[in-house]
């Protein structure tokens, strides 16, 4: 088990710092100071080789703006926020407004600009990198003092972990994520429409065509297009005539999460026969399939819509007249806390 570092100063003169841990059995991680952001993920195909399955920016500059959220940590609250406003004990806070009149990902200004402090913890078994950053009062709206730490952890059975911790002064609301688009054909080769979806879920949130939760559940027995209970591949349906998929131009929805002991959701590419399990202690996960891609030139893949897919798993994002707020809430006796875990494995296409 090892880390490597190589530091960049960009064109703005900061100074970007790429941890890279790598594993006893070959698999490579890579996370940028800046951002807390995941820019690699290099396992094995079914032949061996040994390939990148996260999309990447070519110009490492372009990750101080970093359209499209490319592998970013999203805070404080991620999705989106109706009006970007919210009530916490009977006083109004307006936050900055980034898309469409409403908070989109924690504001302009997000997590994902921010430059994080590292450390370095390396043992027999795994390696820990833990970043932390501060968001202070006032932020984009938010109130309280937020401390911030996420902690990316390898080992050596190809497992990827995701550690989330904060404190607060103040009563404020947090919400944390990873944004990372994976596509497990290997630096890009293909889209992810042939690639297949597992999601233990029976309900999705319902969306307007802001993509603002109406605080209404959808069974997927009705919407059979978000009927992911049996592994598809996700360009299935993705082109169906369904008001939820025209209101996000594909997938971009909330299902809720059958909560337990095991895996909650799966990709697998049947070619380079890749597979990704997810578990989290989370109650919901966005996939949001690149609907939109950004006007930037990635390291891998095509700069093409369907390129990459996301699985932000969360709380709800906050819809109308603040509902699902709660969970979200974050008081100064507590601590947020959660964890999302990646398993790598190879798997013979199932006949």
């Amino acid at each position: 088990m090892k880390c490597d570092t190589s530091i960049t100063i960009s064109k703005k003169g900061n100074r970007i710092i790429k941890y890279l841990m790598t594993n006893d059995v070959g698999m490579k991680v890579e996370v940028l100071n800046l951002g807390a952001t995941l820019t690699k993920v290099i396992v094995p195909d079914k032949e061996e080789n040994f390939e990148n399955v996260v999309l990447e920016w070519q110009d490492i500059n372009v990750y101080e703006e970093n359209p499209g959220y490319i592998g970013a940590t999203i805070g404080r609250m991620a999705g989106r926020i109706h009006q970007g406003k919210i009530t916490l004990d009977k006083k109004v806070y307006s936050l900055t407004k980034n898309e469409n009149g409403n908070m989109l990902h924690g504001g302009p200004e997000g997590f994902h600009h921010k430059f994080w402090d590292a450390m370095v913890q390396c043992k027999d078994d795994e390696i820990r990198l833990q970043l932390c950053c501060k968001s202070k009062d006032g932020e984009e709206g938010f109130p309280g003092n937020v401390e911030v730490k996420v902690t990316y952890i390898l080992n050596n059975d190809n497992e990827l972990s995701i550690q989330y911790e904060a404190v607060t002064d103040q009563l404020t609301i947090v919400n944390l994520t990873n944004h990372a688009y994976f596509n497990l054909s290997g630096n890009g080769k293909r889209s992810i429409l042939e690639q297949e979806v597992w999601i233990d879920s029976d309900s999705i949130f319902e969306l307007d065509n802001e993509s603002i939760p109406t605080g209404e559940f959808l069974s997927v027995d009705e919407e059979y297009s978000f009927d992911f209970r049996k592994a598809k591949p996700i360009g299935r349906d993705i082109h169906n005539d369904a008001v939820q998929l025209r209101y996000g131009k594909g997938y971009d929805h909330l299902w809720l999460l059958n909560q337990g002991e095991e895996k909650v959701v799966e990709l697998y590419d049947p070619i380079s026969e890749r597979c990704m399990e997810i578990t989290t202690t989370e109650p919901c996960v966005v996939m949001y399939t690149m609907n939109n891609p950004p006007n930037e030139k990635l390291e891998i893949a095509e700069q093409a819509i369907r390129y990459g897919v996301c699985f932000e798993t969360q709380k709800c994002a906050i819809g109308y007249e603040e509902v699902f707020k709660e969970p979200c809430i974050l008081r100064p006796d507590s601590i947020y806390q959660s964890e999302t875990q990646y398993k790598f494995t190879v798997r013979e296409k199932r006949k």
